[in-house]
């Protein structure tokens, strides 16, 4: 009809960017303790199906085919956005420090992709809670940090919670758990050094050099024992790169929003979704020893955070997670 006026079809670009929009006023309305815990739990979820997708590609790949691709792609992925920071990123006043860096997080990176080949995720994820502890054990033995009675009740406590999961002296003890605690302790004095690198490096310096020297370190190695994946193993590995460096700047973010003793307790859901992976995946479940010696360990990680939050409130918030975690 003439003159009739008809309705425009609605634009879908300025629909999507209405949604958006929305989306980010609920976000910023949210407070950043919460901000904070659900980046966490991202992290968390994010973490446990990527240690999901190493057992399994572990048992037809070898760990260190699988930890070179674990460190190529973030790092294919992190060097242009580094290089939109401006000249200098690459700079360090400490290179030393930054290759004995690189050695002990290989080393924890490796070792920890050993063990996910030969336990459970959830036994692994269990383990991987300890980092906190040998940390505080190291801050005080090699930088000479002051730890109160309370702190070393917890350490000690936590210690304990390890000896039930590990069980020393049962059949329960395996080799691939004495790996993953290996890992633990390789990661606390990675964590350790990197205490010292942020007195004078940036975060951006400690990241690249990290990923450049866990590239060349897992090369040689994964020539070596070189196994073209098929595609579906390709398109796993990829999916564990990009896993690896969602969850790391989940993580990064994380601690930046909130403050530790808000995320902290969130960070346990590592093992429930470990858990299930592990059990839908693998058929494979925590024995009741696991849960509580897990439960025993976290506690006391959460109660060095609560420690060091209340001793050092002003003191640098970590933004690099262990291999353990990523």
């Amino acid at each position: 009809m003439i003159g009739e006026m008809t309705n425009p079809d609605p634009d879908p670009n300025q629909n999507s960017s209405q949604r958006n929009l929305r989306i980010a006023q609920t976000w910023h309305r949210l407070s950043p303790n919460a901000r904070g815990m659900l980046l966490m739990a991202v992290f968390a979820c994010l973490v446990a199906l990527l240690h999901v997708i190493v057992r399994r590609l572990s048992q037809e790949l070898h760990p260190m085919e699988i930890a070179f691709f674990r460190t190529i792609i973030p790092l294919v992925i992190l060097v242009p956005m580094l290089m939109r920071q401006g000249e200098g990123w690459w700079r360090t006043t400490r290179p030393g420090l930054q290759f004995i860096r690189g050695i002990l997080g290989g080393a924890a990176m490796v070792t920890w992709f050993y063990s996910l080949s030969m336990i459970p995720v959830g036994d692994a994820t269990a383990l991987s809670f300890s980092v906190v502890i040998f940390t505080s054990l190291g801050a005080v033995f090699f930088l000479r940090e002051k730890m109160g009675p309370r702190r070393w009740m917890a350490v000690l406590i936590g210690l304990i919670g390890t000896l039930i999961i590990l069980r020393p002296g049962t059949e329960a003890m395996q080799l691939g758990a004495l790996v993953a605690l290996a890992s633990s302790v390789c990661w606390s004095a990675t964590l350790l050094v990197v205490k010292v690198l942020t007195r004078t490096e940036s975060g951006m310096t400690i990241v690249f050099y990290s990923s450049m020297y866990f590239t060349m370190f897992a090369a040689v190695p994964a020539y070596y024992y070189w196994i073209w994946p098929t595609p579906e193993q390709l398109a796993l590995l990829i999916l564990m790169g990009l896993m690896a460096l969602v969850a790391h700047l989940a993580m990064a973010r994380a601690m930046k929003e909130a403050e530790a003793t808000a995320i902290m307790p969130v960070d346990f859901t590592r093992l429930l979704w470990a858990a299930a992976a592990g059990y839908l995946w693998f058929g494979e479940f925590p024995d009741f020893w696991t849960w509580a010696g897990g439960a025993v360990v976290f506690a006391s990680t959460i109660y060095i955070t609560y420690r060091e939050s209340q001793i050092k409130p002003v003191a640098p918030k970590p933004t690099i997670p262990s291999e353990q975690a990523g």
